[in-house]
């Protein structure tokens, strides 16, 4: 498969392939696409008439050959479903399905004619920015383990230039084609290393994967990693006992981004702080999965890994006007004689008392170290945290939403709307006293599991609201059943989704320029 797609810095004059798109319920081909029918002989209208199988239907991709040898061209007709219900998922559904076909044909050199129609649809960035994450995220294989691959005998491009081009000859949009392989970029990112099996991806390889990028920030983003008598010294309890029986040790992965333009107009106040759930692998401890239960739990990373995605696309080619902190709270939560157990009470840095009566809740453990940490050191305006926390809320929203919780109207139209553009829809559930009474402890202020399974999500975040400071507006994202897809889901293959990587990068986006 393809390891780099690049948006052509003009338009391309030889296209090994050209991409036409086709509504379901189009009577013909506007003028444009008329006139480069016929600079194919009619190939483009007599598939039309003749093709059973072209039909418009979302994602359908029909191949035309017209000529021969070197005078041979090929154009694939795209269809993006009737044309009134075409948005950006539609179009990045459909360009990541055709990344495949794309590499088997071995194009190297692809055009996409932006036609009349979807221009007026989507506009013609939006429309080349959701070809390009389409495309980025469509052609992403997680290969890295396979012999034939690493020995250099895959077959096929590694490489595709693209670009998109108005079908009425008037430019290209490769600006917004850029952007979305951009961002397809970093979720990428952050989808190889949720994917990458837990014998290697420890809590110190994830830390030096996050010194790396610092590295290659330009010095614009610092990491610090906490670790050893330093979490105790900083009193990172839930760190501490939920790492202490691996022979992996637990950190706190520490991102600073700093940026050079920071004080300008537009900038954002203050400090935005990022917690992401970092399990490297999750057991259940002493409160043992059982069955097939452990299967797959190398993605219960994946909130983590959404965070240093989000922190690649900051430091690598967003340079939003916001100072960042990110923090990732890495543990490996295995079993042994030095386990933490049901009973046991953690006393954390701001006070709050927690008592332990399931290790198999162990991701709001370490979650409440970064909350309160992170509010004690960093003094943050504003808190995100995402986290596959919870198996309730993939009973509630399945695949399609993740849940989330937040208060605080401003945060909440911001992330609502990072999502929408994203396709990384949210649905927000309650979070007020009666839920937060339910974490009530017989022996210390809260235990990490209430005794039913009464609002099993909402549990999760009424128990990481006693971590977060009064008055600072907090969101907190389950992503538990979006993070990861168990068959093919356009433009995703089974595996990580890297699932908000692209919302959060459109929230600093946009954050930084609603004041411009």
């Amino acid at each position: 498969m393809y390891q780099t797609i690049k948006a052509a810095s003009r338009a391309i004059k030889s296209p090994e392939a050209t991409v036409c798109l086709h509504f379901s319920n189009s009577r013909g081909l506007d003028k444009a696409d008329k006139a480069y029918d016929k600079s194919v002989r009619g190939a483009l209208s007599d598939a039309l008439k003749t093709r059973k199988e072209c039909t418009g239907a979302a994602g359908e991709a029909t191949v035309v050959y017209t000529g021969s040898g070197k005078k041979a061209t090929r154009t694939i007709i795209l269809g993006l479903g009737a044309s009134g219900q075409v948005n950006a998922d539609v179009v990045r559904r459909a360009f990541g399905s055709l990344a495949s076909p794309l590499h088997a044909m071995a194009v190297k050199r692809v055009t996409v004619r932006a036609s009349a129609g979807i221009c007026e649809a989507l506009g013609d960035e939006p429309f080349a920015r959701a070809v390009g994450e389409g495309l980025g995220l469509g052609a992403f294989r997680f290969d890295d383990f396979k012999a034939t691959i690493k020995n250099g005998k895959g077959s096929g491009p590694t490489a595709l230039t693209a670009s998109v081009e108005r079908s009425d000859g008037s430019g290209v949009a490769n600006d917004g084609l850029s952007h979305g392989l951009n961002l397809a970029e970093s979720a990428n990112f952050a989808r190889r290393l949720a994917a990458t099996p837990p014998n290697v991806a420890t809590t110190t390889h994830i830390a030096a994967c996050a010194q790396d990028l610092a590295k290659q920030s330009g010095g614009t983003m610092k990491c610090k990693v906490i670790k050893g008598k330093a979490l105790e010294d900083k009193g990172l309890v839930g760190l501490i006992n939920v790492g202490k029986a691996s022979e992996n040790p637990p950190c706190m992965i520490e991102l600073t981004y700093e940026p050079k333009s920071a004080g300008v107009k537009g900038c954002c106040d203050g400090t935005v702080l990022l917690v992401g759930k970092t399990i490297c692998y999750d057991t259940g401890g002493l409160s043992l999965k059982i069955s097939n239960g452990m299967k797959g739990m190398k993605y219960d990373k994946n909130g983590g890994m959404a965070v240093l995605g989000a922190m690649h696309a900051v430091s690598t080619w967003l340079k939003p006007c916001c100072r960042i902190v990110a923090l990732l709270p890495a543990a490996e939560n295995s079993i042994s004689d030095e386990a933490y157990r049901p009973d046991d009470i953690l006393t954390y840095l701001n006070g709050v008392t927690v008592e332990v009566t399931n290790t198999d809740a162990e991701g709001r453990l370490v979650l409440a170290d970064g909350l309160a940490y992170g509010c004690k050191v960093h003094k943050p305006t504003a808190i995100i945290d995402m986290a596959t926390l919870t198996g309730g809320v993939v009973v509630a929203l399945g695949q399609a939403y993740a849940g989330y919780w937040c208060d605080d109207a401003t945060l909440r139209g911001r992330v609502e709307q990072a999502g929408e553009t994203a396709g990384e829809r949210v649905w927000r559930l309650p979070l007020t006293e009666p839920y937060r009474d339910m974490m009530k402890s017989q022996h210390a202020d809260i235990w990490n599991s209430a005794p039913v399974r009464h609002a099993h999500p909402i549990q999760g975040a009424a128990f990481l609201s006693y971590f977060v400071d009064s008055g600072i507006p907090w969101a907190h994202i389950d992503i538990a059943g979006t993070s990861a897809t168990d068959k093919p889901r356009p433009p995703f293959e089974a595996g990580p989704t890297g699932f908000g990587v692209r919302l959060l990068a459109n929230l600093f986006e946009s954050w930084c320029t609603e004041r411009d």
